[in-house]
């Protein structure tokens, strides 16, 4: 059995530039993630086959990418009973409207989680899966908590130097 808890998915290799950070926020969590290239279209089957076993491998939460039509996410959750959370991928049509919508507009009993199209979303989904796998992990609760500290603390540097650039101009002017 694999000691992934995560799958993250993506329709096409050319989506890795854009989730190549959500493998990194796992890492930085410590949970293991395994990660496939499959298509909801040119790998139905593949598709299918990967949400049925999943959970049985240990997968807990699933993350699927995907652009156009987007339906790696909605294909997915069809056949799996575990949360999956997709993330639109932009496109040259509509800046990734049509993906976010795709991904989006599940039919009632098909829940799909879905995130902002583009990296904040994919950074977000990776979070969002840390979260849930949290529920059951005191050490990614603490981990999740510093992580929300140091968002404070980079919020707070930069009022910081704002502050000082304000300044600066107040006594220029």
């Amino acid at each position: 059995m694999s000691k992934a808890e995560v799958a993250l998915l993506m329709g096409s290799d050319s989506d890795w530039p854009l989730l190549e950070d959500t493998v990194g926020v796992f890492l930085q969590f410590g949970v293991e993630c395994e990660v496939r290239v499959m298509s909801a279209h040119r790998t139905p089957e593949i598709a299918a086959a990967f949400a049925r076993q999943a959970a049985g491998k240990g997968i807990k939460v699933i993350l699927a990418a995907a652009g156009g039509s987007a339906h790696l996410a909605g294909v997915v959750a069809g056949h799996t009973t575990l949360p999956v959370i997709g993330i639109p991928v932009s496109s040259n049509f509509m800046g990734g409207l049509d993906s976010l919508l795709s991904t989006v507009q599940m039919p009632a009993g098909i829940p799909v989680a879905t995130v902002a199209v583009g990296k904040s979303g994919a950074t977000n989904a990776a979070l969002l899966a840390v979260q849930i796998l949290a529920l059951g992990r005191a050490d990614l609760r603490q981990k999740l908590a510093r992580h929300k500290k140091t968002l404070v603390e980079k919020v707070k540097a930069g009022n910081a130097r704002i502050q000082m650039e304000v300044a600066k101009k107040k006594t220029k002017g």
